[in-house]
């Protein structure tokens, strides 16, 4: 069925900022999850989880495909959250700011370019000694 536009009635509170109120009036999680369950179809849920599960690996610098490998969340996805990282409205990084980062995984071993840094400080083992022929 096609949607016909309709003028929306005038509010004192525009419809965005009084979301944005119900969301800050939140006391717990809990009360959050419930929220969201109610507000959002379990697909836009999944999305947005998954938008918020690649933020702590883009930020900790590892490659889309590590983060795809880790999470399953594609890499279009992730693309998209880097680009909102970097050239959004501040939002992540706001979140960020108030150090509720959700927690990596300890790293397994890494491939590739992704193992150039230990994290320690040392530089990562050689995997292959030089033949004096």
């Amino acid at each position: 069925m096609k949607r016909r536009y309709l003028e929306p009635e005038n509010t004192p509170v525009p419809p965005e900022e009084s979301l944005c109120r119900a969301l800050l009036s939140l006391d717990t999680p809990a009360e959050m999850q419930a929220f969201l369950r109610d507000l959002c179809t379990p697909a836009e849920l999944e999305a947005l989880v998954d938008r918020w599960r690649v933020v702590p690996y883009l930020l900790a610098g590892y490659a889309y495909r590590e983060i795809h490998d880790r999470t399953s969340v594609s890499v279009t996805t992730i693309g998209r959250v880097a680009r909102f990282l970097q050239q959004g409205n501040g939002g992540y990084l706001a979140v960020v700011a108030h150090e509720a980062l959700p927690p990596l995984p300890k790293p397994t071993r890494r491939r590739g370019a992704a193992a150039a840094s230990t994290g320690s400080g040392a530089p990562a083992p050689r995997t292959r000694s030089r033949s004096s022929s």
